[in-house]
């Protein structure tokens, strides 16, 4: 394996280019937005963005009417266990100091124990587990500790925007692999050329997979793992969803031969816990890759609270049957949300991962795009979805819907986006 380099070339987006002027000079003023953001950001989708303003003013217009299923936050509240040992551990004085790594010791133990009973594999809490705040962190901020500018990164198309926005932090060369619905949204890692793969350094997806709510197999994720052995490539898997498959199995980095070498993995306590608010996750993989990552983040953030992080040890330690409550709810709500959408003329195919439903725009939608769908919506309606666009071009045509409401305001939800496609 190639040694993780840290990014020595790494400029933040706001120091400028060139800062030629004399000493005693004053730099030139700035007339516009550096042009280093542009650049390392080029082509990045505003759907989001376009979203939220449609949502802010569709709050006013519809006020408490409105229905926003487009965000993939949980309405759950975290187990009482494990707010009562953040609420007991707020009292003491070091719960507010700043939280260095040797301070996190006592919960990486207990994430290598969880390993060992989940995954049946055995890590080393000193030098393979990292703390992060939040997983959506750890993504974004590992290709910035591998990657050297120019050097070559994957994704799925579709995939999560902070995959793509890693990537663009570290300014890397960035190489989409579209999903196929008639593939079962799996990787065609075949579909690579000899060429694409020898320059590859890293490759950055998670299954179960967000937005398409497809849960993914093992032999997949062996796939990826042998092609990156062979051709030296890195692989970053993120796996916040790994406790949400609603059907069959959710696949596990560290399952697959090799990640010792070339992998780290990605969890949180946000979905299987409900923790999302918190921000606490942590990173399990090869030793230079969690070197490095964690020099990385010695630059950027401390960790947690140790009243989060004493949560977060409650959650691991007494809770790990928590997240089969939260997939027999999803899994109500998923099937009465298919019988509510199919009842207003929308059918849409269940999902086999908890929390998402993902299906093509319907008949009615005519030439629109998913955003221009979804926007149009939440005016009419006060319903918000995820325009798939936001997650890449291959989701252009389709829409993601967080099942993050009790049924009556899903079947209400239903109800308005049935009559509205009669509008249209």
């Amino acid at each position: 394996m190639r040694a993780p380099s840290l990014n020595s070339s790494y400029r933040p987006f706001w120091m400028p280019i060139s800062e030629s002027h004399s000493p005693g000079q004053s730099p030139p003023a700035a007339t516009q937005p550096p042009s280093a953001l542009a650049r390392r950001f080029g082509g990045r989708s505003d759907v989001f963005s376009a979203m939220d303003r449609a949502k802010a003013a569709a709050r006013r217009h519809h006020g408490q009417r409105l229905i926003d299923l487009s965000l993939g936050c949980t309405d759950q509240p975290p187990p009482l266990q494990v707010t009562a040992a953040i609420a007991r551990t707020l009292e003491q004085r070091s719960s507010a100091a700043y939280c260095l790594h040797a301070a996190t010791r006592p919960l990486r133990v207990r994430v290598a124990a969880w390993i060992q009973r989940r995954f049946a594999v055995a890590v080393d809490p000193d030098t393979q587990v990292l703390l992060l705040v939040g997983s959506q962190e750890g993504t974004a901020h590992f290709p910035l500790a591998v990657l050297e500018p120019g050097e070559h990164g994957l994704i799925l198309d579709p995939g999560y925007p902070s995959h793509l926005g890693g990537l663009q932090l570290a300014s890397a060369r960035i190489q989409r692999l579209a999903l196929d619905p008639e593939d079962g949204w799996r990787p065609p890692f075949a579909s690579l050329s000899h060429g694409e793969r020898e320059s590859l350094r890293l490759m950055v997806f998670g299954f179960p997979h967000n937005p398409t709510a497809t849960v993914g197999e093992q032999d997949w994720l062996d796939e990826a793992m042998a092609m990156a052995r062979r051709h030296d490539i890195l692989v970053a898997h993120d796996n916040p969803y790994v406790d949400l498959a609603l059907d069959g199995e959710a696949p596990c980095l560290l399952r697959s031969p090799g990640w010792q070498e070339r992998g780290i993995e990605f969890f949180s306590f946000s979905k299987s816990w409900c923790m999302g608010g918190f921000r606490i996750a942590f990173a399990v993989g090869a030793t230079p890759l969690i070197q490095a990552l964690q020099q990385v983040k010695g630059w950027i953030d401390f960790n947690q609270s140790l009243a989060v992080q004493a949560g977060a040890m409650v959650a691991l330690d007494q809770l790990e049957d928590w997240p089969a409550r939260l997939r027999s709810l999803y899994r109500r709500r998923r099937d009465h949300m298919v019988q509510a959408l199919a009842t207003a003329g929308w059918p849409v195919t269940p999902r086999p991962m908890a929390l998402y439903l993902w299906d093509r725009l319907p008949r009615a939608a005519g030439a629109m795009d998913s955003l221009s769908f979804c926007l149009k919506l939440v005016q009419d309606t006060g319903v918000a979805l995820t325009p798939g666009s936001g997650f890449g071009a291959a989701g252009r045509r389709h829409v993601r819907m967080a099942l993050v409401a009790e049924e009556p305001h899903l079947t209400e939800a239903a109800q308005r986006v049935g009559a509205w496609l009669k509008t249209l």
